[in-house]
C-alpha cells in the first residue's frame, strides 16, 4: 500500500465516524488526516505503519491509544477535551491532539501494536436475536461458544435487557445492561425458552475485564462522544466482572479444532464483525470444521452458526451487516435473518 493511502483511510474513517454518531472522531481523523499527509507529528507517529491495510484500522488504534493515554491519566492536558474524563470536545482540540504527539510520540507508538477490540455490546441485539429463532426451532438448552471474543461481553448477552420499538421487551429487568430500541420488523419469537447452561470464548488477545487494565483497554477504543455506547460497556463489565466467563488464548481455526456436540443440547457458534481479522486459512479450517461437525449433527444434538458480520446476500450485493444463521442437521444454509447497525442498533428483522 502507498503511504499516499494512509491519509485516505483516516478520511474514509472521519466520515465512518460522522455517519455513525461521533461528531468528535469525524473532526479529529479528518484533521490528523491532513497532518498526516503534510507530513507533521502524525506521521511521525506512524512510521513503519504506512503500509498497514485498512482493515486493521490504524486510524481508530492512533485514537484509542490516545483515549487511553487520557483515560489513565497520562495525558492530563487532553482531558477537558474527552467526554469520557468530563471533558467537552472543541475544535480547538485538535491542535492539542497534534501538540501532544509531537510531545508524546514515544508513549504513543507502543500503543499502536494492539488490534482495535470489536466485541462491541450492542451487537448482542443481533445475537441474542438469531439465538431466539434458534431456539424455537430447536428448543433444546445451549451450549454457546464465541470466536473473537475480546472480553467475553457478549457472552453474558442473555442477562441483558432488551426493548423494541414497538414497547416489548425481553431479558433481565434489572440487568445493568439495558439496550432500547434494539429490534425493529417481524416480531421474534419471545416467547421462546432460552437456557445457556455451558458458555466459553478465544481471542488471539483476550482482554481480563476483571482488572482495570483490561476495562481500560476496552473502554479506550469505544468512541469517547458515545455515551450510550459506554453505558452498555460499563454495565456488560459489571456484570462481567461479578460472574466471569472464561476466554482461551487461542486463534479460532485451534478453538473450533476443539469443540464436540453434547446429546441434549443446541450448541452455537457465534460472532460479531470479527472475521475481517481473521486470516484465510483459518477462514477456511473454520468452515471445514463447522461441515464436519454438521455432519455429526443430529436432532439430539444439533450445531449452529449465527454471525452478525459484513457480508453479501448475493455476489452483486455490497457488504452489509446481514445476522445469518446456518443450522445442522441438515445442509448448512445460510439463512438471512435480519440487518444490523455497524454497532448493533436497531436489528431490523425479516
Amino acid at each position: 500500500m502507498s503511504a499516499r493511502r494512509q491519509p485516505d483511510l483516516f478520511r474514509q474513517q472521519a466520515r465512518a465516524c460522522e455517519s455513525l454518531g461521533s461528531p468528535m472522531y469525524a473532526e479529529l481523523l479528518s484533521r490528523l488526516a491532513d497532518d498526516l499527509e503534510a507530513g507533521g507529528p502524525t506521521a511521525t507517529v506512524l512510521r513503519g505503519h504506512e503500509d498497514d491495510p485498512g482493515p486493521s484500522g490504524l486510524a481508530l488504534r492512533l485514537a484509542g491509544s490516545v483515549h487511553r493515554l487520557v483515560l489513565t491519566g497520562q495525558a492530563s492536558e487532553l482531558a477537558g477535551l474527552f467526554p469520557t474524563t468530563g471533558g467537552t470536545w472543541s475544535s480547538d482540540g485538535v491542535a492539542a491532539v497534534v501538540d501532544f504527539l509531537d510531545r508524546r510520540a514515544d508513549d504513543v507508538r507502543p500503543l499502536l501494536e494492539q488490534a482495535p477490540q470489536t466485541n462491541e455490546v450492542g451487537r448482542s441485539a443481533a445475537l441474542v436475536g438469531g439465538l431466539l429463532r434458534l431456539v424455537d426451532r430447536r428448543p433444546l438448552p445451549v451450549r454457546l461458544f464465541e470466536i473473537g471474543s475480546s472480553g467475553g461481553l457478549n457472552l453474558q448477552a442473555d442477562r441483558f435487557r432488551f426493548a423494541d420499538r414497538s414497547g416489548g421487551a425481553w431479558g433481565d429487568p434489572e440487568s445493568p445492561v439495558v439496550l432500547d430500541q434494539a429490534w425493529e420488523g417481524e416480531p421474534l419469537p419471545t416467547h421462546a425458552r432460552l437456557s445457556v447452561v455451558e458458555r466459553g470464548g478465544c481471542d488471539v488477545h483476550p482482554v481480563d475485564v476483571t482488572t482495570e487494565d483490561g476495562r481500560v483497554t476496552l473502554t479506550s477504543y469505544v468512541w469517547p462522544d458515545m455515551t450510550a455506547r459506554h453505558a452498555r460497556l460499563a454495565g456488560a463489565i459489571e456484570l462481567t466482572r461479578t460472574r466471569p466467563v472464561v476466554v482461551e488464548r487461542a486463534d479460532a481455526a485451534s478453538y473450533l479444532d476443539r469443540l464436540t456436540l453434547t446429546s441434549g443440547t443446541l450448541t452455537v457458534l457465534w460472532h460479531s464483525v470479527m472475521w475481517q481479522y481473521v486470516p484465510r486459512d483459518q477462514q477456511e479450517r473454520i468452515a471445514a470444521r463447522l461441515a464436519e461437525l454438521g455432519a455429526t449433527a443430529t436432532e439430539d444434538a444439533p450445531l449452529a452458526h449465527l454471525f452478525a458480520e459484513p457480508t453479501r446476500r448475493t455476489p452483486g450485493d455490497e457488504h452489509r451487516f446481514w445476522v445469518c444463521a446456518e443450522s445442522w442437521p441438515g445442509h448448512g444454509e445460510r439463512a438471512f435473518l435480519g440487518l444490523m447497525a455497524p454497532h448493533g442498533v436497531p436489528v431490523t428483522w425479516e
